[in-house]
């Protein structure tokens, strides 16, 4: 197995150089002459490393989703095609835009988006795609691209869950007209809370900027900060339009800088726990526990590592209570659908909606997300990682052996 570098502060999940930035910034007392430094930093090592002209911080990554449809000009009447199968902060922030979320299926071997399911849904009120790169996979990106170009459908991307993956060469968060990532927690990279949305269009991320910032006349797509020469002035007119105040705090832009110079080892170790997971597998994952489909060239970020149990005479509730007991860290499970969810099933959101938020749905989606075992990544201890591969190893030998 591939060896991980030695443990280090440097190599913890928030280490030495976060709280060097962090200390700066309290350092500075807050003051307004020396505020929003960390977060022009970031933004553009941001766009700079995931190949784009624009990145612009959020307080977290469904505000960036909301923003950048409303800048987009989606609201009331409007519908977008969103996966069921994520986080439904996806749609969520359809809804915060007063737009109506249309639920196409999956691929059955990928879990993304079907470019398929996508233009058996478009209708006359279609506005816009919102494909996710599920647990850090791209989805059909050229085949979502053909759709939005022939329906002239606006393409935001959720890469919450995919920090450098790739797309036939090109980066994830650099193909569609724009992009969020997210920094919570549990991400490649993390300030806590947290987000960015990437863009290539200047007009668009001026207008993203403004939503972001309170609708300030003086921000545009690459400045975030308001100078005080400009502010000094009765009669000047601050806000060109209305917006929100989604806008990073430094402390946290500081945090995300920090780990955003990082990124390249975060995700490595990503990949080398699936890697690790992915040998204890072995031949399992030809029979009965299939791995997410990689198509060619693509590469995968591995946010998670995920399995989907293909047996019938083994419940997902009896593979993890078996890996829990010998030891395991325990098994995340899917998302319920999120059109099953309490807040949505069978819900009325617009008087033009014509789908059932009910099962039936979607019934790639239905098969599938009651089966799949999400495995921890996030790892910094190679030992650790080894260790949870012996104990997935011995729970798979148990249930072959009954």
């Amino acid at each position: 197995m591939t060896a991980l570098s030695p443990l280090s502060t440097e190599t913890l999940r928030i280490g030495e150089r976060e709280r060097e930035y962090v200390l700066a910034v309290l350092d500075s007392q807050f003051r307004t002459s020396a505020g929003s430094s960390f977060t022009k930093r970031l933004e553009d090592l941001f766009a700079h490393t995931f190949e784009s002209k624009y990145a612009i911080a959020f307080t977290n990554g469904t505000a960036t989703m909301h923003a950048a449809l409303a800048a987009a000009g989606i609201g009331p009447g409007d519908e977008v095609i969103v996966p069921p199968l994520t986080m439904a902060s996806t749609s969520f922030a359809v809804l915060h835009a007063g737009a109506l979320p249309v639920f196409a299926d999956i691929d059955p071997d990928t879990w993304t988006l079907s470019p398929a399911s996508v233009e058996e849904r478009i209708t006359p009120r279609t506005r816009a795609i919102l494909p996710v790169s599920i647990y850090g996979l791209a989805p059909d990106m050229d085949g979502l691209m053909d759709i939005a170009r022939r329906h002239n459908l606006f393409v935001l991307e959720d890469d919450a869950e995919c920090f450098l993956g790739k797309y036939k060469g090109r980066m994830i968060g650099s193909i569609g007209d724009a992009s969020s990532f997210s920094f919570q927690s549990s991400k490649h990279m993390t300030s806590g809370e947290g987000g960015m949305i990437t863009t290539n269009d200047e007009q668009l991320a001026t207008a993203i900027r403004r939503i972001n910032s309170l609708g300030y006349a003086a921000v545009g797509a690459g400045k975030g900060k308001i100078t005080r020469e400009t502010i000094q002035d009765p009669l000047y007119g601050r806000h060109a339009s209305v917006g929100y105040n989604y806008r990073m705090p430094e402390l946290c832009a500081a945090v995300a800088l920090a780990q955003l110079e990082r990124l390249p080892e975060l995700v490595e170790r990503r990949a080398l726990s699936a890697r690790i997971l992915g040998e204890a597998v072995g031949k399992a994952a030809s029979a009965w526990l299939r791995p997410q489909a990689i198509p060619e060239g693509v590469t995968h970020s591995w946010w998670s590592y995920v399995l989907k149990l293909d047996r019938s005479d083994i419940t997902w509730y009896d593979f993890r209570d078996r890996f829990r007991e010998a030891g395991g860290d325990g098994i995340y499970a899917a998302w319920r659908l999120t059109y099953l969810e309490p807040a949505f099933r069978n819900g009325k959101f617009a008087s033009h909606q014509s789908q059932l938020f009910e099962k039936g749905l979607c019934p790639v989606a239905e098969t599938v997300q009651p089966h799949l075992l999400q495995f921890k990544t996030n790892y910094t201890d190679q030992e650790k990682v080894e260790s949870q591969a012996r104990i997935l190893r011995q729970t798979i030998e148990s249930f072959e052996s009954q």
